[in-house]
């Protein structure tokens, strides 16, 4: 995969892309990042990105020609068509289901605004999807842009040591993963509940299920309104609803 970064801070994106499974999915030739910085666009003498907006109003707006031009430069030169995200409060709300989305695809840009806005041309004319990471505002599109990268980068094939641990991530199901537990199986007084120690792998497995139904019954009841329940699971949530 291919994923490149259009930004006015370059440097932000330094730390988050050579650390950690971001780093080793580059080792691996699973991704290759760019960072590009758009201002080297402008064709303002200044390099001036940003102008007031018509019709009066708080803030600054990114001007359309500095990204219209490294957009269409980027295309010229890739042989993949990338999907252009613009990451923005005003986008829909980023998930699971579109990090697997986007995981299946050859090459994704990010543009990462900054100040007060984007002109609207660059939404109509440029961006395929627009997405935001949550009902808040940031200073930028860096962070948003890199927590998207690195949830999808983690989901190609090879990236992390265990095939399934993304399979088993909350959410991948459509549940919240289960409760964990490590050495020492007693640890001041509290003790790692015995069908873990049982060595029994199908007693093992229907603990885990329930367990992750009842974190998911708790914590986010809303995730269980699509979710198919069987009968079991019917009775379970009578259970915990019982218990509650």
């Amino acid at each position: 995969m291919k994923i490149d970064f259009f930004t006015l801070f370059p440097d932000m994106f330094q730390g988050v892309l050579s650390q950690s499974i971001l780093k080793k999915a580059q080792e691996k030739n699973a991704v290759e990042f760019s960072v590009v910085n758009f201002r080297d666009f402008s064709e303002n003498k200044h390099q001036n990105v940003d102008d007031y907006p018509y019709g009066g109003g708080a803030g600054m707006v990114l001007t359309p020609q500095p990204i219209f031009d490294a957009v269409e430069e980027l295309q010229g030169k890739s042989n993949t068509k990338p999907r252009v995200i613009l990451v923005c409060p005003q986008g829909a709300r980023f998930n699971q289901a579109k990090a697997e989305e986007l995981a299946t695809e050859e090459h994704l840009l990010f543009i990462c605004g900054h100040y007060e806005g984007y002109d609207e041309r660059i939404r109509e004319h440029l961006v395929t999807d627009e997405i935001s990471i949550g009902d808040f505002v940031l200073t930028g599109g860096e962070l948003a842009s890199m927590v998207i990268a690195d949830s999808v980068v983690r989901l190609l094939p090879g990236v992390l040591g265990n095939a399934d641990s993304p399979v088993l991530d909350s959410y991948s199901s459509g549940l919240l993963e289960h409760p964990h537990y490590t050495r020492p199986a007693e640890f001041r007084g509290l003790k790692v509940p015995e069908v873990l120690l049982s060595g029994n792998h199908k007693l093992i497995e229907e603990w885990r299920e329930k367990e992750s139904f009842r974190r998911t019954f708790l914590r986010r009841p809303d995730l269980l309104d699509s979710y198919p329940l069987s009968e079991q699971h019917k009775k379970w949530l009578q259970e915990f609803k019982n218990q509650s």
